[in-house]
């Protein structure tokens, strides 16, 4: 009986033993040893035997975030064992921070980080995740005091930027390696914000105005643009016309003098034929035209009789003789 009960305190102290003496980390995980209260190794992801009793993980404090219902942020710090190697997301309650120009401003951010020594996040610093809390804060404060408030709304990758490279060397010397810093919001007071959108109304206004007028603007524009080319359509119209109308009365003219020097020329071969002056033949026909202008028109008791009486009679002779022939 006293053998089993020495062999159940052996088994029961060897698994004791194999409990403290074995260690399993996970993937992206690691601890910490120390060896009688000093520094010992940092256990690699996998299977890790250490002493036990005399080699125990160091303890660190670790941070978590709890949303409440009512929309406020609650931060519980814990301890443990366990050392995350993996990118880790710190959100940040809102704090109150004053701008160049003296504006109380509500801002809150992201803190994306990492731990790539685990010894520096353990002996360099006491409570990392309070440190880091803390030096973004102060280190937001300084990058917002710098800046007025319009700045501050429309440069948030230069805020991100300045504070990423301020936390990123300060956190250096404690194993932490920033990788970004996100401003979440930037809540201006009240006051502020309503002068904020009567000014963001006005300008509205102003653009819509802007808007109107060189809307007005191009439309007189391109109607007078419309009327002086329908001046130029009409004007290019009536001048095509005249140019036509000229052209036809040349052309008629042309025309109707063909048609004189066609008459002109059977009648001179006809007068030449007959042996007679074409000359003295053509100027009867003018005289004979002129005295029936003369008379028409007139009441027909007055006769007028041409100063050259004696060559219209011989010319009316020429006539005759080219009829009688």
């Amino acid at each position: 009986m006293e053998i089993w009960i020495t062999l159940g305190v052996i088994v029961l102290l060897a698994i004791i033993i194999v409990a403290n003496g074995v260690k399993v980390v996970p993937q992206s995980e690691t601890r910490v040893i120390e060896r009688l209260g000093r520094f010992h190794s940092v256990l690699p992801a996998g299977l890790n035997i250490i002493w036990p009793f005399i080699d125990k993980p160091k303890v660190v404090y670790t941070r978590r975030v709890e949303h409440l219902p009512n929309g406020r942020v609650y931060v519980r710090v814990s301890t443990t064992s366990v050392i995350d190697l993996r990118e880790q997301v710190y959100d940040f309650p809102s704090q109150q921070v004053i701008t160049k120009d003296n504006v109380t401003t509500e801002i809150n951010a992201l803190l994306y980080f990492q731990i790539v020594d685990p010894k520096k996040s353990v002996y360099e610093i006491d409570n990392l995740p309070n440190a880091i809390e803390k030096l973004t804060q102060t280190s937001l404060r300084n990058v917002i005091g710098e800046m007025e408030l319009d700045e501050t709304l429309t440069s948030r990758d230069t805020i991100n930027a300045k504070l990423q490279a301020i936390l990123d060397d300060a956190t250096n010397k404690w194993g932490v390696k920033v990788n970004r810093v996100e401003l979440q919001d930037i809540t201006p007071p009240e006051s502020v914000r309503e002068a904020m959108e009567k000014q963001m109304q006005a300008e509205r206004n102003r653009r819509a105005e802007i808007l109107n007028a060189e809307g007005e603007k191009k439309s007189l524009i391109l109607r007078s643009e419309g009327e002086k080319q329908s001046q130029i359509n009409q004007a290019e119209a009536a001048k095509q016309a005249e140019i036509l109308k000229a052209e036809g009365e040349a052309r008629a003219k042309i025309l109707q003098a063909e048609a004189e020097a066609e008459a002109i020329r059977r009648v001179s071969e006809a007068v030449a034929a007959s042996n007679t002056n074409p000359a003295s033949y053509m100027l009867a026909m003018k005289y004979i035209d002129t005295l029936g202008e003369m008379v028409n028109g007139r009441d027909g008791k007055t006769v007028y009789v041409p100063y050259e009486a004696t060559g219209v009679l011989g010319s009316l002779g020429s006539i005759k003789e080219i009829f009688n022939k």
